[in-house]
């Protein structure tokens, strides 16, 4: 029976080279984003393997809008076997002399608040099975604050790492297992969103998505005795 995997952000960056990878090796994967348009796109890239790609359209900043996704989703499939949660945005202007109250709580919603609306409604279903893992894309923005990612972020992404710790700290017993991907500088379209872009040169020697999605599937493959907490991983 083929397994289920539901991917926040898949509509570009490290969430559509998951779900890529994901689909390429036989898993039914769900799809999640805000615009439909760049949801087909995905699957517009996966040639062969769209097939195995369920397009579900959800703002994960809502917490009503994620809970009728997951209870919908579970209906259908009967399980979730694992949820990766790759959404995640910036502000151009996103420094503390800068950054908006609109941009700030933008940021939460987005990097925090959805992967915490998506575990909790996903955790009662792996429970009941007694297995589940949830990998949540980070940034080594969470192991050292900077400028260059902003208040905002950093917040965002500290808050994700504990989330990443409290599920294994807790849900152990119950056959869950969480990890916690920390990237450096990755080749996406969120660059844009700097205050100032990166050059095609210094993009170059950038992080590319598919190396990301690489420790996605290391700690999904992993025999379910095993689990890799943190996996920090930057360009050479």
């Amino acid at each position: 029976m083929k397994k289920t995997a539901v991917v926040t952000g898949a509509g570009s960056g490290v969430g559509q080279a998951v779900a890529l990878t994901l689909a390429k090796e036989g898993w039914r994967v769900v799809i999640v984003g805000r615009r439909v348009e760049t949801l087909k796109e995905t699957i517009t890239l996966a040639g062969k393997d769209a097939a195995n790609l369920v397009p579900q359209p959800c703002d994960i900043g809502n917490v009503e809008a994620v809970q009728k996704m997951a209870k919908e989703l579970l209906e259908n499939f009967g399980s979730v076997e694992v949820l990766v949660n790759a959404a995640g945005t910036n502000a151009p202007k996103r420094s503390l002399k800068e950054l908006s109250l609109e941009d700030y709580h933008r940021m939460i919603d987005t990097n925090l608040n959805g992967p915490y609306y998506c575990v909790q409604a996903f955790l009662p279903a792996m429970r009941a099975q007694n297995s589940g893992t949830i990998i949540n894309i980070v940034s080594d923005a969470a192991k050292l604050a900077s400028a260059k990612a902003g208040p905002a972020y950093v917040m965002s992404k500290f808050g994700l790492a504990g989330l990443t710790q409290s599920i294994n700290a807790e849900e152990r017993a119950n056959g869950i297992r969480a990890s916690a991907i920390f990237p450096g500088d990755i080749d996406t379209p969120l660059l844009e969103k700097r205050p100032n872009p990166p050059s095609a040169e210094a993009r170059e020697k950038m992080l590319r998505s598919e190396d990301v999605a690489a420790c996605v599937m290391l700690a999904i493959n992993l025999p379910s005795r095993a689990v890799v907490e943190e996996i920090l991983v930057r360009p050479r």
